[in-house]
């Protein structure tokens, strides 16, 4: 029996990395948000690998916290250890991975959650949505709750049908053995959306005090502070180091001889893998020149001494983990505590979202996470702050927002996932934005602080220290352009220690900046700033000084993508009216119904002639309307 339980603006379905997002986001810009889940002591859990960030993913991290997110935060305050990667190579490039203590993580969370005012946290199953005349009005919990809101945001990661895979054991799950939400998959379906079946997989678990370390190498943190987030401002010190070690011929030949076990070979799995992260199995066959193959072994937490083993996610049968585990140096005598397995979930197609995460089908319905075929906790958390600040949004009556593939690597993704869709669970890769010398590290408070503030989820302090480091460099990067250096003992001598050639004239800072050789360091010491700049305001003049010609080719590049941007595509246009559309074009645009010429011009299978067919009907304006379904 229903019963009416409670009104809202925004309910979020699920607490996982996008749902808790997603609600944070809603309920500091002022909406009554509740969030629900099925087990409170689930939220923010880390089911696979316990680590925030790593290429393109730790830009993300930065991203949000940018835009007034919390995983910054969150992993800054409970980390055991903290590294930047790609140090060797250029800023764009540059990423920050953090290992998670998976616990603190989850409970510094979930504290963080029921401190907020606006929110309030049910633990509890969602079976169905209440829809009216074709908009989300609310939810019904298995307990025959009715929930109503002005908008709904699900969240379930791999929760919907989940089943775990482990050898021949294949039973109904959710991951950890968590409960799966099987009901809210159906209803979904029955409401006519296009669903897939997806896989992913986790690695086993062992005990630290069974580990050989000697017969391993050692892969410590940074002895340099680093943060994710822009307001972190104490540093954890006492980190704990990780491990890495490898399989080995010995590990291959059992892995060939136990295929025919393997879940994956047998049939058993139904469900398309992530390419990006493959399985132990996986690598042995696709890569089966490779003497070796790297395996990582991280700590779960400080409290605990669960060893995870990177690098070898895997369905085999339990026994055949154990063999493999044996093989391994350094993990001859570990103990297994917990055994890797597949999970199989059910996913939305993506193309059947708008740009800001609505659906297409259901006004007033959003989705983020792995419900719209990504992988991965940041990706899920970007997609869940921008579902979240668009739900809040559509309930306060304010404008949603949309990052651009030139604004922020979220952009890209939500742009990669509504725009071509995906036939395997998508992963987030730096080649995968035409703009990264553009989205980096270092820059995204400049990128992104802004649409933050506007949107109200950066406080006052926050934007005016903001505001004071942007002049900051604009002023240093003018002192720099307008000192001329003279070629004297001090300066060539600093000049030659860097291994450059010396200066037959005189030299503007800003030039000698410009040599690869030289660094920042290297001009302060010759003229050094009268205000005192911090480490981070040092390091962006110097990019911006040292890269200021490839920036400028980027932008060049920018301006002229906005300006299809810009060419907008009427919802309701009828394609079937447009004469000259290739058929393969004209099925993807009425599928995908991009917003704009741009956005038209990504969609694969729609080529540059029907790009402009489509500009030229547009701009003869006489646009046919689609007929009301």
């Amino acid at each position: 029996m229903q019963y009416e339980a409670g009104q809202f603006d925004v309910i979020v379905i699920g607490a996982g990395h996008a749902g808790v997002e997603a609600g944070l986001a809603a309920a500091r810009m002022g909406a009554k948000t509740m969030m629900i889940t099925i087990n409170l002591d689930m939220v923010a859990f880390m089911p696979c690998n316990p680590s925030v960030g790593g290429p393109a993913k730790g830009i993300v991290v930065r991203e949000i916290d940018a835009l007034g997110g919390e995983m910054g935060k969150n992993i800054d305050k409970t980390h055991i250890q903290m590294r930047m990667l790609n140090t060797g190579k250029g800023p764009a490039v540059r990423a920050l991975r953090a290992q998670a203590d998976k616990f603190s993580y989850q409970h510094e969370m979930k504290k963080t959650i029921e401190n907020e005012p606006n929110m309030t946290l049910l633990q509890g199953m969602v079976e169905s949505l209440i829809i009216e005349d074709g908009e989300c009005k609310g939810v019904v919990t298995q307990t025959g709750a009715s929930y109503r809101a002005k908008t709904v945001v699900i969240t379930t990661g791999t929760f919907l049908r989940g089943e775990i895979i482990l050898g021949d054991l294949k039973y109904s799950s959710g991951p950890n053995n968590q409960q799966p939400s099987i009901k809210l998959s159906e209803h979904l379906q029955e409401l006519g959306f296009d669903m897939v079946r997806f896989k992913t997989g986790t690695p086993p678990r062992v005990n630290s005090k069974t580990i050989d370390y000697s017969k391993t190498e050692i892969q410590p943190g940074d002895e340099v502070p680093r943060a994710f987030s822009y307001e972190t401002t104490q540093y954890i010190t006492d980190q704990l180091p990780c491990w890495l070690t490898y399989t080995n011929a010995e590990t291959h030949q059992l892995i060939d001889d136990n295929l025919s076990r393997s879940p994956m070979y047998s049939g058993m799995i139904k469900g398309t893998g992530p390419r990006y992260c493959p399985s132990i199995e996986d690598k042995v066959v696709r890569f089966h020149d490779k003497p070796r193959h790297q395996i990582f072994l991280e700590p779960e937490g400080k409290n605990t001494q669960e060893v995870y083993v990177q690098g070898l996610s895997t369905s085999l049968p339990e026994d055949v983990q154990m063999k493999i585990l044996a093989t391994i140096p350094g993990l001859e005598k570990a103990q297994l505590m917990r055994a890797g397995y597949a999970i199989e979930y059910d996913s939305i197609v993506p193309t059947q979202l708008w740009p800001t995460l609505e659906t297409k089908k259901i006004k007033n319905l959003y989705t983020a996470g792995q419900i719209n075929g990504t992988s991965g906790y940041e990706e899920a958390a970007g997609q869940g702050l921008m579902a979240g600040i668009n739900a809040a949004c559509r309930s306060l009556d304010k404008e949603e927002v949309i990052l651009d593939r030139s604004d922020a690597y979220i952009g890209v993704l939500i742009d990669d996932l509504v725009t071509k869709g995906t036939n395997e669970p998508y992963r987030l890769l730096t080649s995968r934005a035409e703009y990264r010398l553009l989205l980096r590290h270092d820059n995204a408070d400049l990128r992104l602080t802004e649409i933050g503030r506007k949107i109200g989820l950066i406080h006052k302090e926050r934007y005016e220290r903001f505001l004071t480091k942007k002049a900051s460099i604009e002023e240093e990067k003018e002192r720099l352009s307008t000192i001329r250096l003279k070629p004297n003992e001090e300066t060539q001598s600093v000049i030659k220690a860097a291994g450059g050639s010396e200066l037959k004239d005189g030299i503007l800072a800003s030039d000698l900046l410009r040599r690869p050789e030289m660094n920042y360091s290297h001009i302060k010491s010759l003229i050094p700033s009268e205000v005192s700049l911090t480490e981070d305001i040092e390091e962006q003049v110097e990019i911006q000084i040292k890269y200021e010609g490839y920036i400028e080719k980027s932008l060049q590049q920018v301006d002229k993508m906005k300006k299809m941007e810009n060419k907008k595509i009427p919802d309701f246009i009828d394609y079937d009216a447009i004469n000259g559309l290739a058929s393969e074009a004209r099925q993807k645009l009425k599928e995908v119904r991009p917003l704009s010429l741009a956005q038209a011009s990504r969609i694969s299978g729609v080529n540059p002639a029907d790009v402009s067919i489509l500009l030229v009907y547009i701009e003869q304006g006489k646009i046919a309307k689609v007929s009301a379904e």
